[in-house]
């Protein structure tokens, strides 16, 4: 026995691609929070596209926060706003995991520049657990954020996109709570989207 410790599991079963909100330590001592989508397998990947925050911090220190949660006001900061902490861990996760994060190539799509990580645990905890329920306002709020990244970049139809959102603004209104609705408004302050007409 050498007295390594055991490497962490994941805390939760992933399967396709699992939407995350990921912290990472900034030059600036503060932790990045943004969404990044996990995919399973083996090893466990995450693309980062840009020069984004965390692709450059993940380059930088090697290391993250995978954090999963249910909150979609957090999930639209971290995905179209900036969102920065004081600690790794957020308060609003359900679990999170510390990962290194080791890129394993690189490429370009649609004009952006692309890059892929292995995920590694090294610690994980679940913080609460939760019965599971179906919002589809809060699926609709994830969706909108993608589309909404989207829509500075040239190789994305904006007319295609924005009809999405429309979309997406109606299941939200339809089906969401007051905490989707609140996302989906923040969501529109933040993206260069003018909102539903």
């Amino acid at each position: 026995m050498t007295g390594e410790s055991e490497p962490a599991e994941w805390p939760v079963d992933l399967r396709g691609v699992t939407e995350t909100v990921t912290t990472t330590l900034g030059p600036n001592g503060r932790w990045n929070a943004a969404a990044l989508g996990v995919h399973a397998g083996d090893p466990v990947s995450a693309r980062t596209w840009g020069n984004t925050r965390t692709r450059r911090n993940f380059s930088r220190q090697g290391e993250g926060y995978v954090q999963f949660t249910v909150d979609p006001l957090l999930f639209v900061e971290a995905a179209v706003g900036i969102e920065e902490r004081e600690e790794p861990v957020l308060d609003e996760a359900d679990a999170w995991v510390h990962v290194t994060a080791d890129r394993i190539r690189t490429g370009e799509s649609g004009g952006t520049d692309w890059a892929e990580w292995a995920l590694r645990p090294v610690d994980a905890a679940v913080v609460r657990e939760r019965v599971p329920s179906i919002n589809r306002g809060f699926g609709a709020v994830v969706e909108a954020t993608v589309a909404a990244s989207r829509l500075g970049v040239a190789s994305y139809d904006r007319t295609e996109l924005e009809a999405q959102l429309d979309y997406f603004a109606d299941v939200v209104d339809r089906c969401g709570g007051e905490r989707e609705r609140a996302a989906f408004d923040r969501l529109v302050e933040l993206s260069e989207w003018d909102g539903a007409d």
